[in-house]
């Protein structure tokens, strides 16, 4: 039976702030929760409807960790952050991430990226291509909020998600900067392009900041022949990592 406690705790992690606190997540709906239990993340708290937990006890019995309980629709309802029928839920313990230092291979820096379905789609976007790191400037938006974990589909089981001051990352990594900014190289004619380096995507609306710009070897353009103003902050990053990875 889930207490008044535990169903308190579990509706706080919905506001980062006691996300940040307790140093955990959650991760909603059938598929994302299999997958989840079927990675060696560990678990807190295994919440279910009763039917659920018992056609998947082998699944649940790989964390003892956890401690799971059996709830009817309306109290997983009123702990879910998810407007869909729902069947089960947990909360995540939030691993520890390597240190920055220690990335030197491609990965992705984000310069105030603050829509959950960009942040989302970006880290499934850095799981696709190999990318193991993602690096998020303080002002993103928080990459274990539940709408960010639903549109990573996963991603968080395998991507880094580092958050730290973008320019000291940038300044004192071995790894070249990419900038996607308005007027720069074509992406597609660029001479010698790099075998690694940070691929670096900014806001939505107001782009990289002319700090991380000017820290930046490399700054890039997606070419365009069409009207739109801009690209999406995600199909951004997947254009440039299918161009500079897949090579």
């Amino acid at each position: 039976m889930l207490s008044k406690t535990q169903s308190k705790y579990i509706r706080s992690l919905a506001l980062q702030k006691f996300r940040k606190e307790h140093q955990s997540y959650l991760a909603e709906g059938e598929k994302i929760v299999a997958e989840w239990l079927f990675s060696d993340e560990k678990m807190e708290l295994i919440v279910g409807l009763d039917n659920w937990i018992s056609e998947n006890t082998l699944l649940i019995q790989k964390h003892p960790e956890a401690i799971c309980i059996g709830v009817s629709e309306d109290e997983l309802k009123q702990i879910s952050t998810l407007q869909s029928p729902n069947k089960a839920l947990l909360v995540v313990r939030n691993k520890r991430q390597p240190q920055l230092n220690n990335i030197n291979n491609w990965c992705i820096a984000l310069d105030g990226i603050r829509d959950p379905g960009n942040m989302g789609t970006i880290l499934r976007i850095a799981d696709w291509f190999g990318i193991g790191d993602v690096i998020c400037s303080q002002d993103c938006v928080d990459a274990f909020s539940p709408k960010v974990v639903q549109s990573g589909m996963g991603a968080h089981l395998r991507v880094n998600i580092h958050e730290t001051n973008l320019a000291d990352f940038i300044k004192e990594s071995p790894l070249d900067g990419i900038a996607a900014v308005l007027g720069g190289e074509n992406v597609y004619q660029m001479n010698t392009p790099p075998d690694k380096g940070i691929i670096i995507i900014g806001n939505e609306a107001k782009g990289i900041s002319e700090e991380i710009i000017a820290l930046a070897k490399y700054k890039v353009t997606i070419p365009k022949k069409g009207g739109a103003e801009s690209l999406n902050a995600g199909v951004s990053t997947g254009i440039l990592c299918a161009l500079l990875l897949g090579k």
